[in-house]
């Protein structure tokens, strides 16, 4: 007892005398002390809150799994649904004796092309495919983003396109597309007018009892023979009365962007052995 009141009266000593550079060993003795004490607590509080921080990171990736595994069962049950379809569509092209051609019509190959020169009126342009490639007028032309126009003129090497913007009722050259909505195959309209103030088409008759709404992505129904099917026209930006009060119009921002020409792409129907 009497060693010990003397290291703490030391101790205290060297506390009340003056500014010092160093600690006495009694002082560093008893700081030593102290932060040992400290450490032994400190650690497993440390360790419990990291253990709590691991348990909420935990639940975190659990509920990412369980989303992750709804996606990849979701995404299964479309592939089956799809294949579903297609050899149904098989099945009935088969029972409804479809020739070679009409079966092969909405499959088509894609040939790159580039873009020559623009007309003045930027209502035609012209590319490096000409009938020397197989190029023939009527082949529908695409971007990456969508639909943009037809093969109006063939030369050996070069071909003509025609816009879709020069979609005009008015004009008795000019033609109207038979479209629908992606996913509402009950959808029904024709996109036959281009308004280059707004940049946007319009598809006229469309039922009042229709389901499309803002938002749909327009395509090509294939009705008429015309066009294939699956082209994408644009998206629907709003619907509006219609003329005379009987039908519906909606108004189309265009997939593609008509302007800054790179490649695009000319779509050919494989050949059918005859």
């Amino acid at each position: 007892m009497l060693l010990i009141g003397i290291v703490l009266f030391i101790a205290l000593m060297g506390i009340t005398l003056g500014q010092r550079n160093s600690l006495t060993w009694p002082e560093k003795f008893a700081r030593d002390s102290i932060g040992f004490v400290q450490g032994i607590f400190y650690r497993p509080a440390s360790a419990i809150a990291g253990f709590f921080e691991d348990i909420g990171n935990m639940r975190s990736i659990y509920k990412e799994n369980e989303r992750l595994k709804i996606a990849v069962a979701q995404l299964t049950t479309e592939q089956i649904q799809t294949r579903n379809y297609k050899e149904t569509n098989v099945r009935l092209q088969n029972e409804l004796q479809f020739t070679q051609q009409q079966k092969a019509k909405n499959n088509y190959d894609w040939r790159v092309a580039q873009v020559n020169s623009v007309s003045n009126d930027s209502k035609t342009l012209v590319i490096d495919i000409g009938s020397k490639d197989g190029a023939r007028v009527g082949q529908e032309v695409r971007s990456l983003e969508g639909f943009v126009g037809v093969i109006s003129r063939t030369a050996n090497f070069t071909s003509t396109v025609t816009l879709l913007t020069t979609l005009d009722p008015k004009n008795p050259n000019s033609y109207a597309i038979a479209a629908t909505a992606l996913g509402k195959e009950q959808t029904f309209g024709m996109v036959e007018s281009y308004d280059p103030v707004t940049n946007t088409f319009q598809m006229t008759k469309i039922s009042e009892n229709d389901p499309i709404a803002k938002g749909d992505q327009i395509i090509t129904s294939g009705g008429g023979g015309k066009f294939r099917k699956n082209l994408l026209i644009g998206t629907v930006e709003k619907i509006q009365v219609g003329e005379f009060g009987q039908t519906r119009t909606a108004i189309i921002k265009p997939a593609a962007s008509f302007v800054d020409w790179k490649e695009l792409f000319v779509l050919y129907t494989p050949e059918v052995p005859e």
